[in-house]
């Protein structure tokens, strides 16, 4: 027998699978493309699942409760749904109330739900993150199963491997890395949104444009004026390349579960989660987006990284979406909010720990890493940015 080793090391390789699947109208009487993911991890049995599902959707669609039950009635030889679909109130403010993440566990222990089970989160970013992180919790880790509702969530938030909730006043303080049983996006649920949320999901498309695909970029650039209508085609067209484009990413870019400092998908971020944070989430993440790539368009235009040109066609662009480039400040509603604004680059650093990373473009699809940042220059582009558009 050999000496007793001082250490021990076996290799441990997962095989993942992000599967994306688009449809329309999923609860109608006949579209199977939500029973064909319920399926049974035991032959002849029955799949057992627990549905939570965003309040603000009665708004646009008043019977969906209802259908939903109708739907899993008419298929419950195949799928038993262990409780009425449970309502969960939307927007980044539920990410707030830890009572309603344990809301979401008592409703999974009270269903007696298991890992063969299914969590399926039907709603915006924010219900997809709260729920996310029940699933991702609960047994530590029962099949999740997303119906993103909103244009952010279908073209990004939706997306990944991640879960979270807000604490200690920092956005996804809290949170896990799982991936999904599979994501749905129902293209008609797009077409039920106020205008403001059809608009936010188009700023994370100009985002992974310019980090990732000119010709993307370029796409956009030339159906603005369709796209700030929202007419379906271009519309839908550009979610959908969103969303491809973002798992893609996720997928292939090698670091699915931020382990390392850079985070690509997040250019112009870093400012966007301390304005919604100081605004107490009056300002939407759209918005704050699109007021967070700008300041970083006008920093690298004044630190030579971005020609002046290409930096003054990309902010009109946003502009052209509809997006306000300065007005949501004013949301900030405290004397020295803007200074708090941009104080967020070390929370930013924080949270993903390792050096400062931040993600900025010399030009459409042409990306780089930046791993410090001049403050006086970034208030001067902070104070630009009022002049110009305040």
């Amino acid at each position: 027998m050999s000496a007793r080793p001082d250490s021990i090391s076996f290799p441990i390789t997962l095989h993942h699978e992000h599967r994306l699947i688009f449809t329309r109208d999923v609860f109608a009487p006949g579209n199977d493309t939500l029973a064909a993911l319920l399926r049974p991890r035991e032959p002849g049995g029955t799949a057992r699942a627990l549905v939570f599902w965003d309040a603000g959707l009665a708004s646009a669609f008043p019977d969906i409760a209802e259908k939903m039950t109708r739907w899993f009635a008419a298929r419950s030889d195949r799928v038993r749904l262990e409780g009425a679909p449970i309502s969960v109130p939307g927007g980044e403010a539920v990410k707030n109330n830890f009572g309603q993440l344990e809301r979401v566990w008592a409703a999974i222990n009270e269903a007696k739900l298991c890992r063969h089970s299914f969590v399926i989160a039907i709603g915006g970013g924010a219900v997809l993150d709260l729920v996310g992180l029940g699933a991702a919790t609960a047994h530590r880790g029962i099949p999740l199963i997303r119906l993103p509702t909103t244009s952010l969530s279908q073209g990004d938030g939706g997306l990944g491997v991640k879960n979270g909730v807000n604490l200690f006043t920092k956005k996804n303080w809290l949170g896990s890395f799982a991936v999904p049983h599979a994501v749905v996006n129902d293209l008609n649920f797009l077409h039920g949104l106020p205008p403001r949320d059809r608009r936010a999901g188009l700023i994370e498309a100009v985002k992974v444009a310019l980090i990732r695909d000119a010709k993307f970029f370029e796409f956009i650039a030339a159906r603005v004026e369709a796209l700030a209508r929202f007419e379906p085609e271009p519309y839908e067209a550009v979610i959908r390349e969103s969303a491809r484009q973002h798992m893609e990413h996720i997928a292939t870019g090698g670091d699915p579960f931020e382990r390392g400092s850079a985070r690509p998908l997040d250019f112009g971020h870093w400012a966007a989660h301390k304005l919604e944070q100081l605004s107490e989430f009056r300002v939407s993440h759209g918005e704050a987006v699109a007021i967070g790539m700008a300041i970083d368009l006008i920093y690298a235009r004044r630190i030579g990284l971005l020609p002046e040109p290409i930096a003054e066609r990309i902010l009109g662009v946003i502009q052209g979406l509809g997006f306000e480039l300065f007005g949501p400040v004013r949301q900030i509603r405290r004397a020295t909010g803007p200074q708090d604004m941009l104080d967020g680059l070390e929370e930013f650093r924080e949270h993903m720990g390792g050096r400062l990373t931040i993600p900025m473009v010399r030009a459409p699809g042409d990306r780089l890493d930046v791993h410090e940042m001049d403050g006086p220059t970034v208030k001067a582009a902070f104070e630009e940015l009022q002049a110009r558009y305040g």
